[in-house]
């Protein structure tokens, strides 16, 4: 909306727009221009703006008043990983400016350039033209996704200026103790198979552990492409979860749940997106393992973490907010599910690596 505007109640609002356009100036970034903004999305960690003023068209990502200040040094995470990205092949939105001075508007915040493109979260079960109806063309959105985290991992994190943002050294040793703390913490009900997978998680490790970034939420839900044929990534965004840890765990946060027979043919194939027609998972595993350079055969292991770890996410939000919010009620059962099938895999794989 525009600063002078009527405000939207129904949406967020920028809470000092003058102290917004004070700090532009200094920025030198649509100096004396008006500035515009408009909502565009948000929730309890951010909320997003579309912001243009003379030449400057950007989005403003910046914690709500109400989450709690560790979202302020988030915010500063992400826009270290974002401002790393530049000059690299990893399709990104471009850093422009980081804002810690909170008396401009209550928290920390940072701009980046503005994305031209459609997201998967937009369309839902449905893919626009021409993904709808041409399946080849479809396909090429999911090895695009694929590629995004395969380019992601061979970023020398290190040349990035990265250092210190992660713990990579004995990341898969904490991450059982990590999150079943983390569970314990918000425990409201006894979770079949959570122990079991846990304890196959001990037991084993990856055949080999490569540290570089990961994104940390990685699916259709957090990449943007660009309009039109063939599939191109426009972007990678939301880095709230952004670490330097194992850039494998991406792989299997995306892989875990997709099916390798995906011909359906009635819209069913997936969750949130349809998966039909899309490329097997050894065809990804495989594109993955290529772009990257690093091996695949220990995915069962990533699979595990990965629904155990969500399991263990998605938890959070049931717990936190599953009686006053419909979608938040539905992971439910959802966590249920992750945990089991987490624990059936681990008895079931023949992936026997124990380090």
């Amino acid at each position: 909306m525009a600063e002078s505007g009527k405000p939207d109640q129904a949406d967020p609002q920028i809470s000092n727009p003058r102290a917004l356009s004070a700090w532009l100036d200094t920025q030198g970034l649509g100096v004396g221009a008006p500035l515009e903004f408009k909502f565009l999305s948000g929730g309890s960690q951010n909320e997003i703006f579309e912001i243009t003023r003379g030449d400057l068209h950007a989005v403003l990502r910046i914690p709500p008043a109400r989450a709690n200040a560790e979202r302020d040094e988030g915010i500063v995470r992400e826009y270290r990983i974002i401002e790393a990205l530049g000059g690299t092949d990893v399709p990104h939105t471009e850093a422009i400016a980081l804002c810690t001075d909170e008396s401009v508007l209550g928290r920390t915040f940072y701009l980046m350039g503005f994305v031209d493109g459609w997201s998967p979260m937009q369309t839902r079960r449905s893919w626009p033209a021409p993904f709808d109806a041409d399946r080849e063309q479809r396909r090429g959105l999911s090895f695009q996704l694929i590629e995004g985290i395969a380019l992601l991992s061979k970023v020398d994190w290190k040349a990035r200026g990265l250092e210190g943002l992660g713990r990579p050294d004995g990341f898969h040793e904490r991450q059982v103790d990590r999150w079943t703390a983390f569970l314990n913490r918000i425990k409201g009900r006894e979770l079949a198979g959570f122990d079991e997978a846990a304890a196959w998680l001990r037991a084993h490790k990856p055949l080999d552990y490569v540290p570089g970034i990961m994104h940390g939420d990685y699916q259709f839900a957090n990449v943007m492409f660009k309009h039109g044929a063939p599939a191109r990534l426009a972007a990678l965004v939301d880095w709230e979860m952004g670490t330097v840890g194992d850039p494998k765990l991406d792989l299997g946060w995306v892989i875990q749940s997709w099916p390798e027979d995906t011909s359906g043919g009635d819209g069913s194939v997936g969750g949130y997106v349809d998966l039909t027609g899309m490329p097997s998972r050894t065809e990804l595993l495989e594109h993955y393992s290529k772009v990257s350079g690093r091996q695949v055969d220990d995915i069962d292991y990533y699979n595990v973490l990965a629904r155990w770890k969500l399991g263990v996410v998605l938890e959070q939000t049931y717990q936190r907010a599953g009686q006053g919010s419909a979608k938040a009620a539905s992971f439910g059962p959802i966590v249920v599910s992750l945990l089991q099938s987490a624990a059936e895999l681990a008895a079931s794989t023949d992936y026997k690596y124990q380090g």
